[in-house]
């Protein structure tokens, strides 16, 4: 039997399952030129450390993943302490890069500082220096986007309080008048703070940039992170378009399109260019490190990135359509031109 050449871990059970589906579509709906094979994180630390161990039981030369917070890290923890190459992406790279990759670890995502300037490009639609709502928790996200979403807001004299709450649906006390509220909550989270404060513009990353959120609690016009759409002026290496990718994703799945699934593909296209390219076991990490390669999620250049090991994504500002079924509209592009503006920004 030849020797796997691509590992991959992915939730496709647990809470971040619904996350993982993209990468499961890339990975077992898609040819190929190289055996891959396929492990469940449960969406759980444990369980990607176990996923990645019996991927590197199996001899693979190169493991693939996508966020979680929790269980991305671990998977890069477990390559790096078997010395085989992981490539990840979906999770901020300051969150990826903040002590840790000990070994050949690669990530191609934004940063929060992108996600800052799309948002406040956004906010400075209802004028200058804003008061904004922060719905930051206390755990790795909040802690991350104190540390570098702040700065950059701040920076452009916004002024950033923080709201707190009580997860899953508590009530959020009064802070003045407050027409921008910001986040990385959960939709029902934000969805109660919504309830509660009434904003003009809410602007949210995480699960919010996804459309299922968005439905099941009914939030309109909230603003968000476009990293990815099938109208990205992006080719794949296999000659695939987004739009193609897109089509195909839904067709098979019957569910819509997810902004990880340029990611995901972008994932393969980059460890199927390292297990061709390398000419000796050890090699992938080398091929890796010097790579700058075009795909399907844009142009990915390890070469130049802001930390070694690093390679960025731009972003442009979105905002969901609700109905029966949401529609992620681009509002402001001027960060990520390649995507093109498909509505106006709304604000109550």
């Amino acid at each position: 039997m030849a020797r796997p050449g691509i590992g991959v871990v992915l939730a496709t059970t647990g809470r971040l399952a619904p996350l993982g589906a993209p990468l499961e579509y890339v990975a077992t709906g898609l040819p190929w030129p190289a055996e891959v094979v396929v492990r469940d994180s449960g969406s759980t630390p444990e369980g990607a450390r176990a996923a990645t161990r019996s991927l590197v039981e199996a001899g693979v030369r190169v493991v693939v993943t996508l966020g979680g917070t929790a269980t991305l890290p671990a998977v890069v923890d477990a390559c790096a302490a078997h010395g085989v190459p992981c490539v990840s992406t979906t999770l901020p790279w300051q969150v990826f890069d903040a002590g840790r990759r000990p070994g050949p670890a690669f990530h191609f995502c934004w940063g929060l500082d992108d996600i800052a300037a799309v948002f406040a490009d956004l906010w400075e639609r209802l004028g200058p220096a804003r008061t904004v709502g922060c719905v930051w928790n206390d755990g790795p996200q909040g802690v991350a986007l104190r540390r570098w979403f702040a700065p950059v807001a701040a920076a452009r004299g916004h002024h950033l309080v923080d709201l707190p709450y009580r997860e899953a649906g508590g009530v959020v006390p009064a802070v003045g008048d407050l027409e921008v509220v910001t986040g990385a909550a959960t939709a029902a989270d934000l969805a109660a703070v919504v309830r509660a404060r009434r904003p003009r513009l809410v602007t949210c990353s995480r699960w919010l940039t996804y459309p299922f959120g968005v439905a099941r609690h009914g939030l309109d016009r909230v603003a968000t992170i476009v990293s990815w759409t099938p109208a990205h002026e992006h080719v794949g290496r296999d000659g695939r378009t987004p739009r193609d990718l897109a089509r195909a994703y839904e067709g098979a799945t019957g569910s819509p399109w997810l902004q990880p699934l340029g990611p995901a593909h972008a994932l393969f296209e980059v460890a199927v260019h390292a297990v061709s390219e390398a000419d000796g076991p050890g090699a992938v990490a080398d091929v890796l490190a010097s790579t700058r390669l075009a795909t399907i999620a844009g142009v990915l250049d390890w070469t130049a990135g802001p930390a070694p090991g690093v390679a960025v994504v731009p972003l442009a500002g979105g905002q969901w359509r609700n109905g029966p079924r949401p529609e992620l509209a681009v509002v402001d592009n001027r960060r990520s031109p390649l995507v093109p503006v498909s509505g106006d920004l709304a604000v109550d």
